[in-house]
């Protein structure tokens, strides 16, 4: 592996049972990068995230994370390659009974020796990093939404991970908090030195803050490249999505027979 690839997904395959999920997969994600996953609902991006996060092992093919094959990692070597990543769950998905500063330092506690002045000071930096240090002794219930997700964010970054990697950030948001977390994931990602991969629906401000995307439909990575590529693909997915289009390889229709010969079943019913 490329010592600057931090992920090298080959011809990945997974499969529910008999149901095919992922379909033969490539993508390579560098040092550094913020790279988006998208796609359509049910396509495999979520899939593809706890695969790279080793929650799930894939059917065939390759998935190699900093520097290992997930699949063939011990409980003990996966454990310990999942201290080196970040993740936000969709929605923040904090610890209803802890307070905000106890969800930042749940993983300092979990994983380091650290004395609790270090933990103190290291959960109020990273509290400040996303602007939330004066709310430090709120409990979840007290925060909005945007609030709710940067405390969350200060989780996913708690022992500066090498890999962060955020399941639908924006779900949920207003413009507002939904453009001051798209920019501190940016932010983190670089005062951090870290490598960031966002799966979203959200086309327009994830165009302004990646580095490269990867387009998946059924299954599939069907187009790539950077934001200016994107805007300017056209691929007739990539358009369809990118612009909100109604009409493309994404049909509006479910699959029917024709209308007039059901309109006629109905009829003689």
């Amino acid at each position: 592996m490329a010592e600057e690839n931090i992920v090298e997904i080959e011809s990945l395959t997974f499969a529910y049972d008999t149901r095919p999920i992922l379909k033969g997969v490539d993508l390579v994600i560098r040092r550094g990068q913020l790279v988006a996953i998208m796609g359509g609902s049910g396509c495999g991006k979520t899939t593809l995230l706890r695969i790279i996060g080793g929650a799930l092992r894939p059917t065939g093919g390759s998935a190699r994370v900093l520097g290992s094959e997930m699949s063939s990692l011990t409980k003990d070597r996966l454990y310990e390659q999942r201290r080196r990543m970040g993740m936000l769950f969709q929605f923040g998905a904090l610890f209803t009974d802890m307070s905000v500063f106890e969800n930042v330092a749940f993983q300092m506690r979990e994983h380091t020796d650290l004395p609790g002045e270090q933990i103190r000071d290291l959960v109020l930096m990273k509290l400040d990093a996303v602007g939330l240090r004066g709310a430090a002794e709120l409990m979840p219930a007290e925060l909005s939404g945007g609030m709710a997700r940067r405390v969350a964010l200060a989780r996913a970054v708690a022992l500066d991970p090498t890999l962060i990697m955020y399941d639908e950030p924006f779900a949920g948001l207003d413009p507002i908090s939904l453009g001051v977390i798209a920019r501190l994931i940016r932010r983190l990602n670089d005062s951090l030195g870290a490598t960031s991969i966002i799966v979203t629906h959200d086309v327009q401000e994830t165009l302004q803050i990646v580095d490269y995307v990867y387009f998946v439909s059924e299954g599939r990575v069907v187009a790539s490249g950077t934001p200016e590529e994107v805007r300017k693909s056209e691929e007739p997915f990539v358009r369809q999505f990118v612009n909100g289009e109604l009409d493309g390889p994404v049909a509006f229709h479910y699959p029917a027979n024709d209308y007039s010969s059901d309109l006629d079943g109905l009829r003689a019913a």
